[in-house]
């Protein structure tokens, strides 16, 4: 017999069940599939952003005149600025509800721009606003939720983060917002709730305050007390989850009265 046909006829087959080597492995090539088809999705993803973006800033208007717009609005309401201070105990129940990194952010939450994206191609809003994309949905959007307007919203956003400090951003915000009961801005809520100027709220009252940015006329303390109360210890544990009060100082405050009319 030739002797190459004794050497095949005693090569060691391959043991059942043994793997085939790494490199020749179907399982292996079908994740190296799914992985480039996810970085591809992530990469377009970014770039449709982007392209969106920079094709909303030219569209969108500058927001200089934020300002004057809070103003007009307040004036159409029979209201009137803040003066003084932004008072602290309310700026940070309003922080820790509503924007908890608002301090460090850019105006928008970076993840905001991937959804906002996502939002024009699927057709659903995504939600999640950073204090400034809700100031520029108030002021520039008239409170419109449609996918096109949250780009808008984002390039607005760092718009205004961009022009106004942060600082002057929390002062427009307290000075636009609804308060429920017919009270435009800060000034005319604490006084038309509590009778005293924003810079003498207690914690119970300015957590009160700022839980009726998300639904005003809902939580209004004078009309529904048993939702204000509810919405204010979700602002209570916000606070203490932002390290702000303890557990047992919010408890103290929870238990607090609100000083309105009918409490006393």
């Amino acid at each position: 017999m030739h002797r190459s046909m004794v050497r095949s006829q005693h090569r060691p087959a391959v043991p059942p069940g043994r793997s085939p080597p790494p490199g020749r492995s179907p399982g292996r090539r079908g994740r190296l599939r799914r992985l480039h088809t996810a970085l591809v999705a992530v990469v377009l993803t970014v770039v449709a952003g982007a392209l969106l973006l920079a094709g909303a800033w030219q569209l969108t208007p500058g927001v200089g005149d934020a300002r004057n717009r809070v103003d007009a609005r307040l004036a159409a309401h029979s209201g009137g600025p803040l003066t003084g201070a932004v008072p602290t105990r309310l700026a940070a129940s309003l922080i820790a509800t509503e924007d908890s990194t608002f301090a460090t952010n850019p105006g928008v939450d970076p993840r905001g721009v991937a959804r906002a994206a996502r939002g024009v191609l699927t057709g659903q809003d995504q939600g999640g606003s950073t204090l400034e994309q809700q100031l520029a949905k108030n002021l520039y959007e008239d409170g419109r939720h449609g996918p096109v307007e949250r780009v808008a919203e984002v390039v607005l956003a760092l718009k205004l983060a961009h022009t106004w400090t942060k600082a002057q951003v929390l002062r427009m915000y307290l000075d636009d917002g609804y308060y429920g009961h017919g009270f435009y801005g800060v000034t005319a809520a604490s006084k038309g709730y509590f009778g005293v100027a924003p810079g003498d709220l207690t914690w119970a009252q300015s957590s009160l305050l700022a839980g009726l940015f998300q639904a005003p006329s809902a939580y209004d303390p004078l009309v529904h007390p048993g939702l204000a109360a509810t919405r204010q210890a979700h602002v209570l544990d916000r606070l203490v989850a932002v390290g702000t009060l303890t557990r047992a100082e919010a408890a103290d405050v929870g238990d607090q009265p609100w000083g309105l009319p009918a409490d006393g």
